[in-house]
């Protein structure tokens, strides 16, 4: 099924490259699915979507989907930050330890350093830090994080003497919001950033709602980094039967809720982000929302292509703000332009290892010269 919809006036060129780039990714064995939003900060100017979410019950996607959205987390546990900030919750330029005691690392890193990755906070590989769905009510990650952590003990750099991306670094910041905010980290975002949006809690959760509305993941069997996977997780307990030309994940959570637990559909991001294109958004001031997208430099000066948690970037002339999210069967992007007032998204149910910035060959075709 392919579902293309406009509700500006677009070219026909601009559909056609669309639909075939998108198309061809399919039809290719390329991902069993894929959405693609455009939009502006009031309504979606196009949506596209083709594939199944389940191979072998030949489930087509459709706008209630789900999927694990990974790393895109990280953008809200930033904006989580910058809230409790300007409720005089805490200061980011202030020490970790000043609101964090269990903070191991020195009284120099800041706050703003672990949003900005440039804390020297060690990132070892996380691709087997997961957990299945039947061990869900059970896990611990306090526990699990605890002993990631005593192993991990030494910083790789100076603060903000270069960025280095850290997940531990983020489940720091999650832990620093429950010290602050006497909640969950999960309920607070549920109830400060998702339960202000026009959406359904369910659409945006933490949680797997519905199995059968949840995108299967799914990773190609006849691949390299087929093999390189079995050396970084149990292949016999996260993943099932292969269907197709790929090999299916069974249902998992990420350990780190704060840097990469969140799992929702496409639509439900792009209300997210529309919040965001918005002056004076519900969600933060301007003041502060200046301040989460602020590229870095580093103590010599040198810009290091990150905001708080937002990564910079420019596509024909137009600056957006942007994050990817991947990992093991699922891989996304989401972005805003603010001088367009336009922003994009982009999901797949296939295993995405690195920032591909996929939506620079999407995009573009909203913007020729």
């Amino acid at each position: 099924m392919v579902v293309l919809r406009s509700c500006h006036s677009q070219t026909k060129i601009q559909m056609d490259e669309i639909v075939k780039l998108l198309t061809e990714q399919v039809e290719s064995n390329k991902t069993p699915s894929v959405q693609y939003l455009y939009f502006d900060q009031d309504s979606v100017i196009k949506s596209f979507q083709m594939g199944f979410a389940d191979i072998e019950k030949k489930k087509e996607v459709d706008s209630s989907v789900t999927y694990n959205a990974f790393s895109v987390t990280k953008t809200f546990t930033a904006l989580a930050i910058l809230q409790l900030n300007e409720k005089r919750k805490l200061d980011i330029n202030k020490p970790v330890s000043q609101y964090f005691p269990e903070f191991s690392y020195g009284t120099e890193i800041t706050v703003k350093q672990l949003l900005n990755h440039t804390a020297g906070i060690p990132n070892p590989i996380p691709l087997n830090w997961i957990h299945l769905d039947s061990e869900h009510s059970t896990f611990d990650r306090n526990s699990f994080f605890k002993s990631i952590f005593v192993k991990n003990r030494k910083t790789k750099s100076e603060p903000n003497e270069k960025f280095a991306y850290s997940n531990l670094g983020y489940v720091i910041l999650g832990q620093l919001i429950e010290n602050v905010s006497g909640k969950t980290y999960e309920n607070y975002i549920t109830e400060n950033i998702v339960r202000k949006l026009p959406i359904n809690p369910s659409d945006l959760t933490f949680e797997i709602i519905s199995n059968e509305r949840h995108a299967k993941g799914y990773h190609k069997k006849l691949s390299l980094s087929n093999l390189i996977l079995g050396f970084m997780i149990d292949k016999s307990t996260f993943m099932g039967d292969t269907e197709d030309k790929w090999r299916s994940f069974n249902n998992f959570y990420v350990n780190g809720a704060s840097y990469g637990g969140l799992i929702g559909t496409p639509t439900a991001f792009v209300a997210y982000l529309q919040e965001l294109l918005k002056t004076e958004s519900i969600l933060i001031s301007d003041e502060y929302k200046d301040m989460l997208f602020q590229e870095n430099k580093t103590n010599r000066g040198k810009n290091t292509g990150m905001c708080l948690s937002w990564f910079t970037g420019e596509l024909n002339g137009n600056k957006y703000f942007a994050h990817a999210g991947g990992g093991g069967g699922y891989y996304c992007e989401i972005r805003i332009y603010p001088e367009l007032k336009t922003g994009s998204v982009v999901f797949f149910n296939r295993t995405g290892m690195s920032d591909e910035r996929f939506l620079d060959k999407l995009d573009k075709s909203f913007m020729n010269d």
